[in-house]
């Protein structure tokens, strides 16, 4: 299917069939993250790792990445099936706005643990973090009608300058806690003797390659898709060949956070630490 064809039913939905790329990023996306987030959610149900409480953002944010393949999966379908559209359209808030918003708070969380130790532990407790989810899953599916309204209505650009607006603004907040908590981590600790010391540098090195690595997984999936929009937005045309590098880096950097999770917990012994 392309823009050329004819017919009433396919000049509405031309705009949003997507290209070769796109859909074996989808597909992949799809194969692969389904059951990977779906593994994290029962791991974390389970109680493997640090339990639900200490997990509840990441919980959150896999049961949001589900959504989002749902979204690439009906956005792929819907090539074919027509009517599939307006839920992908609709399910665009998970990728968008929900992996964002959720990254965030897990960002915050760090923060506060490792630079502000003493209001972590003041609000430690899972009822904060239910508030601040149930305010971010409330976020997400305004953002959902939002994105649903503004593409029926070919409003591309709107919808262009939300998202990348949006994800100027997460990978700011991001970026200043991870940066802030690497900070930390560089700095020596208190004094302390023989085994002790060798323990806490091991523990602080193992923390500080993970927020490296999440720190530059957090510039790959955002600033590619933030240049794509700009291009987008420059132009005045939405045009896949804009859209794609951005979209895969977006749609690919989805896997780190869970393989991240997984290789926390234990469950990937080939590149665990000894």
């Amino acid at each position: 299917m392309n823009s050329t064809t004819t017919g009433a039913s396919t000049n509405i939905t031309s705009p949003y069939i997507t290209g070769n790329l796109e859909i074996c990023t989808f597909s992949i996306n799809v194969l692969f993250g389904l059951p990977t987030h779906s593994y994290v959610i029962w791991l974390i149900v389970k109680g493997t790792g640090s339990g639900v409480a200490s997990e509840f953002f990441h919980l959150n944010l896999s049961v949001c990445e589900i959504g989002a393949c749902l979204d690439f999966l009906f956005f792929v379908l819907g090539n074919w099936i027509f009517f599939l559209l307006p839920l992908a359209l609709f399910f665009q808030g998970f990728p968008i706005t929900g992996r964002a918003l959720f990254q965030c708070l897990m960002c915050v969380e760090r923060y506060l643990a490792v630079v502000h130790p003493v209001t972590f532990l003041k609000y430690k407790p899972l009822r904060y973090r239910v508030i601040c989810c149930t305010v971010v899953w409330i976020i997400i599916f305004g953002s959902c009608l939002v994105c649903m309204f503004t593409l029926m209505a070919y409003k591309m650009n709107a919808h262009t300058w939300l998202f990348s607006t949006q994800f100027l603004l997460f990978l700011s907040i991001q970026l200043f806690c991870l940066v802030a908590v690497l900070r930390a981590l560089k700095q020596s600790g208190p004094g302390e003797r023989g085994r002790e010391r060798t323990e806490e540098n091991h523990m602080k090195r193992r923390a500080f390659h993970l927020i490296l690595i999440t720190t530059v997984n957090m510039v790959i999936t955002y600033v590619p898709i933030i240049i794509s929009g700009v291009f987008i937005i420059l132009k005045n045309q939405y045009n896949l060949e804009y859209w794609a590098p951005g979209l895969v880096c977006y749609v690919l950097a989805g896997f780190v956070q869970p393989v991240l999770y997984l290789h926390r917990s234990g469950k990937l012994s080939c590149f665990c630490y000894p």
